[in-house]
């Protein structure tokens, strides 16, 4: 079953940003990745320009989620969202 929709608030540059959306975008659960350039909006720069890369879940309110480890390999980060995933829905 796919994931619920991610948002992940990067910035061009960011080694961080640009390694987290790789990995990301090798998930075959997340199908619903929108990455938001915190540069093109002022309201994101002041929020997240010294916390970026930010990952999110799509909503009203948005739910943040913990920083990952940018050391995971792709099938760590999977596991590790497939968790964080399953606390924010109760399973």
């Amino acid at each position: 079953m796919p994931w619920p929709p991610l948002i992940l608030y990067s910035k061009p540059g960011c080694h961080l940003c640009e390694g987290l959306a790789e990995k990301l975008q090798q998930i075959p659960e997340v199908r619903d990745l929108e990455i938001r350039d915190i540069t093109s909006n002022p309201l994101w720069w002041e929020q997240y320009s010294l916390e970026v890369p930010v990952l999110k879940v799509a909503g009203d309110p948005e739910q943040p989620l913990p920083r990952p480890s940018p050391r995971l390999t792709v099938a760590q980060l999977r596991s590790w969202l497939g968790q964080q995933l399953g606390g924010l829905s109760g399973g």
